[in-house]
């Protein structure tokens, strides 16, 4: 290996460890489940670009905010088995379940774009409460998931049944709103 290459991967390995480092923020923690409200705002919307720009800010979300002086002991925990799981050798079950974000973030796009406000809260409660049932049977420190998922979930929820109440409030004059394409004429 050449000098070059081996500078390369200590530099990407430096970053990498930055970004664990700033993970270990919990507000970062509060902050990825809020995305989903943007992404379900864009998936309705169908707004390919929306959905790109918020999965983009979701998956850099984890650096936006200053590494703590003294991390918190569960989060620490934590934010450890996740860096072994993700860089470690995966099991066929352990790639399943590393698949199962973003197949339920595809899946959570698809019910939204489709229209179903009732297959979009459940993908994003199903989503939030596997998350912490995944870090709390893989890792003593998972409890520490348990509270930001919750407010995350809360939120999404209220912001998706808000919503729904305000679309169901609007008049039909839109064309996409009835079932044969054309807005009915209300006569």
């Amino acid at each position: 290996m050449t000098a070059d290459l081996l500078l390369a991967a200590d530099a990407g390995s430096g970053l990498w460890d930055w970004v664990w480092q700033r993970h270990t923020n919990e507000l970062s923690w509060y902050v990825r489940p809020l995305f989903l409200v943007p992404l379900a705002w864009a998936a309705w919307r169908r707004s390919g670009w929306g959905i790109a720009l918020t999965v983009v800010g979701l998956l850099t979300s984890m650096a936006w905010f200053p590494a703590p002086a003294v991390p918190d002991p569960q989060v620490l925990s934590f934010v450890e088995f996740e860096k072994e799981f993700l860089t470690g050798d995966w099991t066929w079950g352990e790639a399943a379940a590393a698949a199962l974000a973003p197949l339920s973030l595809g899946a959570f796009c698809a019910a939204l774009w489709r229209r179903s406000f009732t297959w979009g809260l459940v993908l994003l409660n199903a989503m939030a409460l596997g998350k912490i049932t995944w870090a709390t049977v893989n890792d003593d420190g998972g409890t520490a998931v348990v509270v930001p998922a919750l407010v995350g979930l809360l939120v999404g929820d209220a912001a998706m049944l808000g919503a729904r109440a305000r679309w169901r409030r609007r008049p039909a004059s839109r064309a996409d709103l009835t079932p044969g394409g054309a807005a009915s004429s209300g006569r």
